[in-house]
């Protein structure tokens, strides 16, 4: 059976976020972690979700992982590709947006790709070619003060540009506001003056529905993963797509575990919410440097706490002490020290009995996910906008919910562990 609808996420969250996305649209969705090989299983796949490590790899790292995913499903029959990036378009002057899609549209030999990051159920919205987080400008937001890709502009078009050798161009919200066929005549204009990427605006669910029904026949799309809520209706509608079926809950059980690594405004209230009912426990970042077994030191700390509650263990910080830390121990090393123990302490947990993970950032679900050794997940119901809960395959399951750092609300957490199972 050929895959319909292929995907490449620049991170664990965001795979899981877009593969949400698909099933709740009505595909049967396997996502796999780090490209494939000719022996991942998928089932009964409509859409495959490959999750990458690749946002702030490397720029070379980050095309090369991103051109052999895309390999394996021109294999399995893809017919339309997804580059999948954040809705706030995490990246730098330099990349990796810019860079991954130009050589996506290269190897697809497709003259024109749209770029839409835009997600209205979480405050993601674009108008004028400006990326919105809520009420604020992108460049007004905390995103302004990520340790990694601080976001210092909000116009998307310049964004792009800046990483891209191709032309950008905008479709602007009145263009979207008239519907599909609109789009599609300005799509042809844009390619026409030899823009390769068009930034569209989109302030809603309709305006995402109506970009896509208007690139049906486009082979490659890039944006956050509100854009692929048009996609299924596509297939359905060319009789290639059954009808829906509800996700399976998760059957994982045992004691649970909040491991957050974003130093996100949005995790930093939900560690605060959490810190009032179960035991929570911060990294030292300079004692990790120092040479301390802290996953043995924290490991112990857990085994102290009462079974029958959840604990949280978190490396995050507000944006004056993040820096600090950075400026002690370098900005790569201070952030992969935090991702490596805490992909170590999930791996202590689990021989510990703990089977439910939610996990905090997309840089910490990616060595979350990897330390545990998991190769691919079962998507399950919504937990909030973006963020289901996942379930491994194998004998020993796991159930996981990776969120992104600016997901949720302040009671995520708790929410987590009594729904959406």
């Amino acid at each position: 059976m050929a895959v319909l609808l292929g995907a490449i996420a620049d991170d664990f969250t965001g795979a899981t976020d877009l593969a949400n996305t698909l099933v709740q649209n009505g595909m049967r969705v396997a996502q796999v972690i780090g490209v494939p090989d000719a022996q991942t299983r998928i089932g009964q796949a409509d859409a495959v979700v490959i999750a990458l490590k690749s946002r702030t790899a490397p720029v070379a790292q980050a095309v090369s992982q991103s051109l052999s995913a895309l390999e394996w499903l021109q294999e399995r029959g893809a017919r339309q590709i997804l580059f999948k990036y954040c809705s706030t378009f995490d990246s730098t002057s330099k990349g990796n947006i810019g860079p991954v899609a130009d050589a996506l549209r290269a190897r697809i030999d497709s003259d024109f790709a749209l770029i839409c990051p835009a997600f209205p159920a979480n405050g993601r919205t674009i108008y004028q070619g400006h990326l919105f987080v809520g009420q604020q400008l992108l460049s007004d937001s905390p995103m302004k003060d990520h340790p990694l890709t601080p976001m210092r502009d909000a116009s998307l078009p310049r964004l792009m540009q800046a990483q891209s050798h191709a032309k950008v161009g905008l479709i602007p919200h009145e263009v979207v506001r008239a519907g599909a066929e609109g789009i599609a005549q300005r799509i042809e204009a844009l390619r026409a003056a030899g823009v390769g990427f068009g930034v569209a605006d989109a302030i809603s669910d309709d305006d995402l529905r109506a970009l896509g029904a208007a690139i049906a026949d486009h082979r490659l799309i890039t944006g956050g993963s509100g854009i692929a809520m048009g996609l299924p209706d596509n297939f359905r509608k060319a009789g290639l797509l059954g009808p829906a079926q509800p996700p399976v809950a998760t059957q994982a059980t045992g004691r649970a575990v909040v491991l957050a690594g974003s130093c996100s405004e949005a995790t930093r209230r939900q560690i605060a919410f959490a810190a009032q009912i179960w035991p929570i426990r911060k990294l030292d970042v300079d004692r990790i440097a120092a040479g301390h077994d802290v996953v043995a030191e924290t490991r112990d700390w857990v085994t102290a706490q009462p079974a029958h509650l959840p604990v949280l263990i978190h490396g995050s910080a507000d944006p004056k002490e993040v820096r600090q830390t950075q400026r002690r121990h370098g900005k790569a090393a201070a952030g992969e020290m935090v991702e490596r123990t805490l992909g170590d302490l999930a791996v202590a947990l689990r021989r510990q009995g703990f089977r439910r993970f939610v996990v905090a950032g997309g840089e910490t679900s990616g060595a979350v996910v990897s330390a545990l050794g998991i190769k691919a997940l079962r998507i399950g119901p919504e937990i909030a906008p973006g963020v289901p809960w996942t379930e491994t395959f194998d004998r020993d399951r796991l159930a996981l919910a990776l969120k992104s750092g600016n997901f949720g609300q302040d009671d995520f957490f708790s929410r987590a562990f009594s729904q959406g199972r």
